[in-house]
Protein backbone atom coordinates (compact mmCIF):
# COMPACT_ATOMS: atom_id res chain seq x y z
CA UNK A 1 0.00 0.00 0.00
CA UNK A 2 2.77 2.05 1.04
CA UNK A 3 4.78 1.58 -2.84
CA UNK A 4 1.56 2.76 -4.26
CA UNK A 5 1.10 5.79 -2.32
CA UNK A 6 4.74 6.76 -3.25
CA UNK A 7 4.25 5.52 -7.14
CA UNK A 8 1.13 7.84 -7.38
CA UNK A 9 3.04 10.66 -5.65
CA UNK A 10 6.03 10.59 -7.46
CA UNK A 11 3.59 10.54 -10.70
CA UNK A 12 1.61 13.62 -9.59
CA UNK A 13 2.23 16.29 -12.19
CA UNK A 14 3.68 13.79 -15.18
CA UNK A 15 2.37 13.50 -18.52
CA UNK A 16 -0.20 10.65 -18.74
CA UNK A 17 1.60 7.55 -20.47
CA UNK A 18 0.66 4.30 -21.66
CA UNK A 19 2.68 1.33 -21.65
CA UNK A 20 1.87 -1.89 -23.73
CA UNK A 21 2.79 -5.55 -22.33
CA UNK A 22 1.94 -8.64 -23.47
CA UNK A 23 0.97 -10.99 -20.40
CA UNK A 24 0.33 -14.06 -21.84
CA UNK A 25 -0.30 -15.37 -25.79
CA UNK A 26 -3.94 -14.04 -25.68
CA UNK A 27 -3.55 -10.80 -23.06
CA UNK A 28 -2.33 -7.48 -23.08
CA UNK A 29 -1.69 -5.30 -19.89
CA UNK A 30 -2.46 -1.30 -20.60
CA UNK A 31 0.15 0.22 -18.03
CA UNK A 32 -1.33 3.72 -17.25
CA UNK A 33 0.76 6.48 -15.32
CA UNK A 34 1.05 9.92 -14.93
CA UNK A 35 -1.85 12.65 -14.50
CA UNK A 36 -4.71 11.88 -16.87
CA UNK A 37 -6.48 15.25 -16.52
CA UNK A 38 -8.01 17.91 -19.37
CA UNK A 39 -5.11 19.59 -20.50
CA UNK A 40 -2.54 17.23 -20.33
CA UNK A 41 -0.98 15.22 -23.93
CA UNK A 42 -3.21 12.18 -23.63
CA UNK A 43 -1.47 9.06 -25.45
CA UNK A 44 -4.10 8.57 -28.28
CA UNK A 45 -5.83 5.23 -28.39
CA UNK A 46 -4.50 4.38 -31.83
CA UNK A 47 -1.59 3.13 -30.36
CA UNK A 48 -3.24 0.32 -28.56
CA UNK A 49 -5.52 -0.57 -31.78
CA UNK A 50 -1.95 -0.60 -34.08
CA UNK A 51 -0.84 -2.89 -31.27
CA UNK A 52 -3.46 -5.41 -32.16
CA UNK A 53 -2.47 -5.52 -35.99
CA UNK A 54 0.67 -6.26 -35.33
CA UNK A 55 0.10 -8.84 -32.66
CA UNK A 56 -3.09 -10.39 -34.01
CA UNK A 57 -4.51 -13.52 -31.43
CA UNK A 58 -5.30 -10.93 -28.47
CA UNK A 59 -8.07 -12.11 -27.15
CA UNK A 60 -8.35 -9.60 -23.64
CA UNK A 61 -7.20 -6.41 -22.53
CA UNK A 62 -6.13 -5.53 -18.83
CA UNK A 63 -5.39 -2.38 -17.16
CA UNK A 64 -2.42 -1.70 -14.94
CA UNK A 65 -3.22 1.51 -13.14
CA UNK A 66 -1.15 1.88 -10.03
CA UNK A 67 0.71 4.55 -10.70
CA UNK A 68 -1.70 6.75 -11.98
CA UNK A 69 -1.71 10.08 -9.98
CA UNK A 70 -5.22 11.37 -10.31
CA UNK A 71 -7.46 11.05 -13.34
CA UNK A 72 -11.02 13.06 -14.87
CA UNK A 73 -12.96 12.89 -17.75
CA UNK A 74 -9.87 12.62 -19.56
CA UNK A 75 -9.24 9.26 -18.49
CA UNK A 76 -12.56 8.13 -19.15
CA UNK A 77 -12.52 9.38 -22.95
CA UNK A 78 -9.77 7.49 -23.10
CA UNK A 79 -10.92 4.29 -21.92
CA UNK A 80 -14.33 4.83 -23.65
CA UNK A 81 -12.17 5.35 -26.81
CA UNK A 82 -9.69 1.65 -26.10
CA UNK A 83 -13.39 -0.17 -25.26
CA UNK A 84 -14.96 0.86 -28.92
CA UNK A 85 -11.73 -0.38 -30.15
CA UNK A 86 -12.51 -3.54 -28.22
CA UNK A 87 -15.91 -4.41 -28.97
CA UNK A 88 -14.80 -3.97 -32.76
CA UNK A 89 -12.38 -6.81 -32.78
CA UNK A 90 -14.28 -8.85 -30.08
CA UNK A 91 -11.92 -8.49 -27.44
CA UNK A 92 -13.37 -8.91 -23.99
CA UNK A 93 -12.05 -5.89 -21.55
CA UNK A 94 -11.07 -6.52 -17.83
CA UNK A 95 -11.47 -3.59 -15.90
CA UNK A 96 -10.46 -4.98 -12.60
CA UNK A 97 -7.31 -3.14 -12.88
CA UNK A 98 -8.98 0.69 -13.25
CA UNK A 99 -8.84 3.39 -10.44
CA UNK A 100 -12.10 2.92 -7.74
CA UNK A 101 -15.13 4.30 -9.36
CA UNK A 102 -13.71 4.12 -13.10
CA UNK A 103 -15.12 0.36 -13.98
CA UNK A 104 -18.32 1.70 -12.58
CA UNK A 105 -18.16 4.81 -14.75
CA UNK A 106 -17.80 2.29 -17.53
CA UNK A 107 -20.02 -0.30 -16.83
CA UNK A 108 -22.91 2.62 -16.75
CA UNK A 109 -22.02 4.45 -20.29
CA UNK A 110 -22.25 1.15 -21.97
CA UNK A 111 -25.04 -0.42 -20.07
CA UNK A 112 -27.51 0.79 -22.60
CA UNK A 113 -25.80 0.35 -26.79
CA UNK A 114 -25.94 3.39 -28.78
CA UNK A 115 -29.04 3.99 -30.97
CA UNK A 116 -28.15 3.81 -34.86
CA UNK A 117 -28.16 6.96 -36.71
CA UNK A 118 -28.05 8.40 -33.40
CA UNK A 119 -24.75 10.43 -34.39
CA UNK A 120 -25.25 12.44 -37.62
CA UNK A 121 -22.74 12.13 -40.83
CA UNK A 122 -22.71 13.42 -43.86
CA UNK A 123 -24.57 12.58 -46.55
CA UNK A 124 -23.20 10.53 -49.32
CA UNK A 125 -26.40 9.88 -51.57
CA UNK A 126 -26.49 11.28 -55.25
CA UNK A 127 -28.36 14.11 -56.14
CA UNK A 128 -31.16 12.62 -57.92
CA UNK A 129 -31.84 10.71 -54.04
CA UNK A 130 -31.52 14.01 -51.97
CA UNK A 131 -33.65 15.68 -54.66
CA UNK A 132 -36.36 12.85 -54.53
CA UNK A 133 -36.31 12.74 -51.12
CA UNK A 134 -36.79 16.50 -50.55
CA UNK A 135 -39.43 16.35 -52.84
CA UNK A 136 -41.41 13.15 -51.02
CA UNK A 137 -40.94 15.19 -47.78
CA UNK A 138 -42.56 18.74 -49.55
CA UNK A 139 -45.34 16.83 -50.65
CA UNK A 140 -45.39 14.96 -47.07
CA UNK A 141 -45.74 18.57 -45.33
CA UNK A 142 -48.54 19.47 -48.16
CA UNK A 143 -50.76 16.50 -47.87
CA UNK A 144 -50.38 17.27 -43.58
CA UNK A 145 -51.26 21.32 -44.16
CA UNK A 146 -54.25 20.24 -46.74
CA UNK A 147 -55.39 18.14 -43.35
CA UNK A 148 -54.53 20.87 -40.96
CA UNK A 149 -56.45 23.22 -43.03
CA UNK A 150 -59.76 20.58 -43.31
CA UNK A 151 -59.81 20.00 -39.65
CA UNK A 152 -59.35 23.85 -38.46
CA UNK A 153 -62.65 24.52 -41.02
CA UNK A 154 -65.14 21.31 -39.75
CA UNK A 155 -63.84 22.83 -36.08
CA UNK A 156 -64.96 26.39 -37.40
CA UNK A 157 -68.28 25.14 -38.81
CA UNK A 158 -68.47 23.07 -35.51
CA UNK A 159 -68.73 26.53 -33.87
CA UNK A 160 -70.96 28.43 -36.07
CA UNK A 161 -73.86 25.30 -34.93
CA UNK A 162 -72.70 25.29 -31.09
CA UNK A 163 -71.43 21.94 -31.07
CA UNK A 164 -67.31 22.69 -30.46
CA UNK A 165 -65.91 22.06 -27.37
CA UNK A 166 -63.29 25.21 -25.92
CA UNK A 167 -63.36 27.18 -23.25
CA UNK A 168 -65.16 30.67 -23.24
CA UNK A 169 -62.75 32.19 -20.73
CA UNK A 170 -59.63 31.11 -22.93
CA UNK A 171 -61.25 32.81 -25.83
CA UNK A 172 -61.28 36.15 -23.85
CA UNK A 173 -58.09 35.59 -22.80
CA UNK A 174 -56.69 35.10 -26.21
CA UNK A 175 -58.84 37.85 -27.55
CA UNK A 176 -57.02 40.20 -24.90
CA UNK A 177 -53.79 39.22 -25.73
CA UNK A 178 -53.85 39.40 -29.69
CA UNK A 179 -55.95 42.60 -29.12
CA UNK A 180 -55.43 45.47 -26.72
CA UNK A 181 -51.79 43.72 -25.45
CA UNK A 182 -50.86 43.90 -29.14
CA UNK A 183 -51.78 47.49 -29.44
CA UNK A 184 -48.17 49.54 -27.77
CA UNK A 185 -45.66 47.18 -30.60
CA UNK A 186 -48.29 48.24 -33.54
CA UNK A 187 -48.89 51.87 -33.06
CA UNK A 188 -45.19 52.01 -32.82
CA UNK A 189 -44.48 50.80 -35.97
CA UNK A 190 -47.45 51.63 -38.20
CA UNK A 191 -46.76 55.29 -36.87
CA UNK A 192 -42.96 55.11 -37.96
CA UNK A 193 -43.61 53.57 -41.41
CA UNK A 194 -45.96 56.00 -42.32
CA UNK A 195 -43.23 59.07 -40.90
CA UNK A 196 -41.09 56.98 -43.24
CA UNK A 197 -42.86 56.56 -45.97
CA UNK A 198 -43.87 60.54 -45.95
CA UNK A 199 -40.70 61.84 -45.66
CA UNK A 200 -39.48 59.71 -48.58
CA UNK A 201 -42.40 60.84 -51.01
CA UNK A 202 -41.47 64.55 -49.76
CA UNK A 203 -38.17 64.17 -51.18
CA UNK A 204 -39.23 63.60 -54.39
CA UNK A 205 -42.55 65.09 -54.26
CA UNK A 206 -40.95 68.79 -53.37
CA UNK A 207 -38.79 68.22 -56.85
CA UNK A 208 -42.38 69.25 -58.73
CA UNK A 209 -44.05 71.29 -56.08
CA UNK A 210 -46.58 68.71 -54.82
CA UNK A 211 -45.93 68.16 -51.25
CA UNK A 212 -49.62 68.60 -50.77
CA UNK A 213 -50.15 65.00 -52.25
CA UNK A 214 -47.97 63.28 -49.54
CA UNK A 215 -51.37 62.78 -47.88
CA UNK A 216 -52.65 60.51 -50.62
CA UNK A 217 -49.15 58.75 -50.65
CA UNK A 218 -49.42 58.06 -47.17
CA UNK A 219 -53.26 57.81 -46.70
CA UNK A 220 -53.59 55.82 -49.82
CA UNK A 221 -50.53 53.20 -48.84
CA UNK A 222 -51.98 52.75 -45.77
CA UNK A 223 -55.26 51.84 -45.53
CA UNK A 224 -55.33 49.94 -48.83
CA UNK A 225 -51.83 47.60 -47.90
CA UNK A 226 -49.30 48.69 -45.55
CA UNK A 227 -51.55 48.99 -42.14
CA UNK A 228 -52.90 45.37 -43.03
CA UNK A 229 -49.37 44.31 -43.89
CA UNK A 230 -47.67 45.77 -40.83
CA UNK A 231 -49.82 44.50 -38.80
CA UNK A 232 -49.68 40.72 -40.04
CA UNK A 233 -46.01 40.81 -39.65
CA UNK A 234 -45.73 41.87 -36.39
CA UNK A 235 -48.73 39.74 -35.46
CA UNK A 236 -46.50 37.26 -36.97
CA UNK A 237 -43.90 37.67 -34.83
CA UNK A 238 -44.94 38.19 -31.73
CA UNK A 239 -48.57 36.06 -31.76
CA UNK A 240 -47.85 33.59 -33.85
CA UNK A 241 -44.45 32.84 -32.95
CA UNK A 242 -45.96 32.78 -29.45
CA UNK A 243 -48.89 30.41 -30.73
CA UNK A 244 -46.00 27.68 -31.88
CA UNK A 245 -43.94 28.30 -28.59
CA UNK A 246 -47.50 27.45 -26.33
CA UNK A 247 -48.70 24.35 -28.51
CA UNK A 248 -45.32 23.33 -29.22
CA UNK A 249 -44.84 23.01 -25.42
CA UNK A 250 -47.84 21.25 -24.67
CA UNK A 251 -46.52 18.31 -27.32
CA UNK A 252 -43.00 18.01 -25.84
CA UNK A 253 -45.25 17.66 -22.14
CA UNK A 254 -47.42 15.33 -23.54
CA UNK A 255 -50.48 17.38 -22.68
CA UNK A 256 -51.88 17.18 -26.40
CA UNK A 257 -51.62 13.17 -26.13
CA UNK A 258 -53.22 13.56 -23.50
CA UNK A 259 -56.30 15.49 -24.25
CA UNK A 260 -56.68 13.25 -27.61
CA UNK A 261 -56.87 10.45 -24.19
CA UNK A 262 -59.59 12.21 -23.13
CA UNK A 263 -61.93 12.65 -26.17
CA UNK A 264 -61.41 16.08 -26.38
CA UNK A 265 -60.09 17.52 -30.19
CA UNK A 266 -56.93 19.32 -29.62
CA UNK A 267 -58.27 21.30 -33.23
CA UNK A 268 -61.54 22.52 -31.15
CA UNK A 269 -59.77 22.87 -27.90
CA UNK A 270 -56.63 25.02 -28.59
CA UNK A 271 -56.68 25.51 -32.59
CA UNK A 272 -59.97 27.13 -32.67
CA UNK A 273 -60.31 29.91 -30.10
CA UNK A 274 -56.65 31.00 -31.38
CA UNK A 275 -57.73 31.34 -34.88
CA UNK A 276 -60.99 33.56 -33.77
CA UNK A 277 -59.21 35.50 -31.67
CA UNK A 278 -56.98 36.75 -34.29
CA UNK A 279 -59.06 36.94 -37.01
CA UNK A 280 -61.86 39.06 -34.68
CA UNK A 281 -58.66 41.43 -33.85
CA UNK A 282 -56.94 41.49 -36.86
CA UNK A 283 -59.49 44.10 -38.76
CA UNK A 284 -59.37 46.53 -35.60
CA UNK A 285 -55.22 46.54 -35.37
CA UNK A 286 -55.66 47.20 -39.38
CA UNK A 287 -57.69 50.12 -38.83
CA UNK A 288 -55.33 51.41 -35.40
CA UNK A 289 -52.48 51.28 -37.84
CA UNK A 290 -53.75 53.31 -40.53
CA UNK A 291 -54.87 56.11 -37.91
CA UNK A 292 -51.26 55.89 -36.59
CA UNK A 293 -49.77 55.70 -40.28
CA UNK A 294 -51.58 58.45 -41.19
CA UNK A 295 -50.77 60.42 -38.18
CA UNK A 296 -47.12 59.89 -38.94
CA UNK A 297 -47.58 61.62 -42.09
CA UNK A 298 -49.37 64.17 -40.57
CA UNK A 299 -46.22 65.03 -38.64
CA UNK A 300 -44.27 65.24 -41.39
CA UNK A 301 -46.43 66.86 -43.62
CA UNK A 302 -47.25 69.81 -41.18
CA UNK A 303 -43.37 69.95 -39.50
CA UNK A 304 -41.80 69.62 -42.60
CA UNK A 305 -43.39 70.80 -45.54
CA UNK A 306 -45.48 73.91 -44.65
CA UNK A 307 -48.92 72.00 -44.96
CA UNK A 308 -51.79 73.26 -42.70
CA UNK A 309 -53.38 70.92 -40.71
CA UNK A 310 -56.93 71.12 -41.82
CA UNK A 311 -55.57 71.28 -45.36
CA UNK A 312 -54.06 67.91 -44.62
CA UNK A 313 -57.05 66.17 -43.22
CA UNK A 314 -58.80 67.14 -45.98
CA UNK A 315 -56.62 65.80 -48.64
CA UNK A 316 -56.21 62.91 -46.62
CA UNK A 317 -59.95 62.74 -46.90
CA UNK A 318 -60.57 63.47 -50.43
CA UNK A 319 -57.88 60.53 -51.82
CA UNK A 320 -59.29 57.81 -50.03
CA UNK A 321 -62.82 55.79 -50.47
CA UNK A 322 -64.71 52.92 -49.29
CA UNK A 323 -62.88 50.98 -51.83
CA UNK A 324 -59.29 51.11 -50.27
CA UNK A 325 -61.04 50.58 -46.38
CA UNK A 326 -62.37 47.41 -47.38
CA UNK A 327 -59.46 46.33 -49.28
CA UNK A 328 -57.23 46.75 -46.62
CA UNK A 329 -60.03 45.06 -44.07
CA UNK A 330 -60.00 42.12 -46.16
CA UNK A 331 -56.35 41.85 -46.44
CA UNK A 332 -56.19 42.18 -42.05
CA UNK A 333 -58.63 39.21 -42.39
CA UNK A 334 -57.02 37.15 -44.13
CA UNK A 335 -53.94 37.41 -42.57
CA UNK A 336 -55.52 36.90 -39.39
CA UNK A 337 -56.61 33.44 -40.22
CA UNK A 338 -53.03 32.94 -42.29
CA UNK A 339 -50.96 33.74 -39.17
CA UNK A 340 -52.86 31.52 -36.80
CA UNK A 341 -53.02 28.37 -38.72
CA UNK A 342 -49.10 29.03 -39.46
CA UNK A 343 -48.65 29.22 -35.39
CA UNK A 344 -50.95 26.67 -34.75
CA UNK A 345 -49.62 24.01 -37.40
CA UNK A 346 -45.67 24.18 -36.71
CA UNK A 347 -47.19 23.81 -33.04
CA UNK A 348 -48.59 20.87 -33.52
CA UNK A 349 -46.12 19.64 -35.96
CA UNK A 350 -43.13 19.97 -33.17
CA UNK A 351 -41.02 17.22 -32.20
CA UNK A 352 -40.46 15.76 -28.38
CA UNK A 353 -37.43 18.00 -27.66
CA UNK A 354 -37.04 21.41 -26.45
CA UNK A 355 -34.95 22.62 -29.43
CA UNK A 356 -37.76 21.49 -31.31
CA UNK A 357 -39.81 23.89 -29.90
CA UNK A 358 -37.25 26.78 -30.80
CA UNK A 359 -37.40 25.39 -34.73
CA UNK A 360 -41.33 25.32 -34.37
CA UNK A 361 -41.47 29.04 -33.32
CA UNK A 362 -39.06 30.12 -36.06
CA UNK A 363 -40.43 28.38 -39.16
CA UNK A 364 -43.56 29.92 -37.94
CA UNK A 365 -42.74 33.26 -37.86
CA UNK A 366 -40.74 32.01 -41.28
CA UNK A 367 -43.92 30.68 -43.19
CA UNK A 368 -46.33 33.53 -41.88
CA UNK A 369 -44.27 36.40 -43.16
CA UNK A 370 -44.10 34.36 -46.60
CA UNK A 371 -47.78 33.75 -46.63
CA UNK A 372 -48.64 37.39 -46.10
CA UNK A 373 -46.33 38.50 -48.69
CA UNK A 374 -47.48 36.12 -51.18
CA UNK A 375 -51.12 36.62 -49.60
CA UNK A 376 -50.93 40.25 -50.72
CA UNK A 377 -49.13 40.11 -53.82
CA UNK A 378 -52.19 37.81 -55.14
CA UNK A 379 -54.97 40.55 -53.73
CA UNK A 380 -52.95 43.25 -54.90
CA UNK A 381 -53.24 41.76 -58.45
CA UNK A 382 -56.69 40.40 -58.18
CA UNK A 383 -58.09 44.25 -57.32
CA UNK A 384 -55.87 45.87 -60.07
CA UNK A 385 -57.41 43.01 -62.62
CA UNK A 386 -60.94 44.03 -61.26
CA UNK A 387 -59.88 47.74 -61.39
CA UNK A 388 -60.65 48.31 -57.48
Amino acid sequence: MTKEIDAQTHAAGKPPEMNIARLANAILCLHLSGDWRVGQPIPLSGDMEKQLKSEPGVQKITFDTSEVAGWDSSLLTFLMDIHNDCSKNNIAVDTAGLPQGVDKLIALATAVPERKGARKQASRDSLLVRIGAASITQWQAASELLAFIGEAVVAFLKFLVGKASFRRSDLALLIQECGVNALPIVSLISFLVGLILAFVGAVQLEMFGAQIFVANLVGIAMVRVLGAVMAGIVMAGRTGAAFAAQLGTMQVNEEIDALQTMGVSPMEFLVLPRMMALVLMMPLLCVFADLMGILGGLIVGVGLLDIGFIEYLNQTQASLNLNHFFIGIFQACVFGVLVALAGCLRGIECGRSASAVGDATTSAVVTSIVAIAVATAIITLVCNVLHI
